[in-house]
């Protein structure tokens, strides 16, 4: 099961207002909420563990290098979080939510991490069973006093937007996800990578770099 979409590449990105966040070098990871259980899963893209201590274990040994997860997660995200889904009337119509983290450190890269690096849980997308995502201006007002990617921009998606983000002009070390949308079905995402991190790729990966790619 994948857990999270596949996100396509700045070729598909439609025409339309969008909010572009700092696209962080981490790796992706889920949490499933529900109202009468708080959290009681996670995992990857495309597995999904008890948050047990056994589940924790099961976990740790599907991935290597993760074990700070589920800890730091538990320490610094799942409280505040828990409360906002239970006492904002936005989530009182769920029973079900998934939230998606980046799970990085600083010298985090192309989804490997730096033992002994103090790790994040940063909180980029809400779920809700029965309607879809949370559309990218509710997270920012809902969610985004929590820890987070920065909002880069908001306005019109322009080919000169995207391109003067694959020069570095925004300040991002691997580039942006521009999402779009009213929430629910209509959300659209799409990311932009810099020249600089597709140089650092080709350095790293040699032929293998598109692996990590748009």
């Amino acid at each position: 099961m994948l857990h999270y979409p596949k996100m396509p590449g700045s070729d598909a990105a439609p025409i339309g207002r969008c909010v572009a966040f700092d696209k962080l070098d981490g790796t992706n990871l889920h949490w499933c909420w529900e109202r009468d259980f708080s959290w009681h899963a996670f995992g990857s893209r495309r597995d999904e563990f008890n948050l047990t201590e056994a589940g924790t274990a099961e976990f740790n040994a599907a991935h290597p290098g993760l074990e700070e997860a589920a800890p730091v997660f538990l320490a610094t995200t799942a409280e505040p979080l828990d409360a906002i889904l239970r006492e904002h009337a936005n989530y009182s119509p769920f029973t079900s939510i998934k939230v998606f983290t980046e799970f990085l450190g600083p010298n985090s890269f192309a989804g490997a991490h730096k033992p002994g690096d103090q790790k994040q849980t940063l909180l980029f997308d809400v779920w809700a069973e029965g309607y879809g995502f949370v559309s990218p201006t509710q997270f920012v007002a809902d969610f985004g006093h929590l820890p987070s990617p920065r909002v880069v921009y908001t306005g019109k998606l322009t080919g000169a937007f995207l391109e003067a983000v694959r020069e570095g002009k925004y300040g991002v070390a691997e580039g942006v996800v521009c999402k779009g949308g009213s929430g629910g079905g209509d959300v659209w995402m799409v990311k932009v990578k810099t020249y600089a991190y597709l140089t650092r790729l080709k350095a790293t990966f040699g032929t293998r770099w598109q692996d990590y790619w748009e």
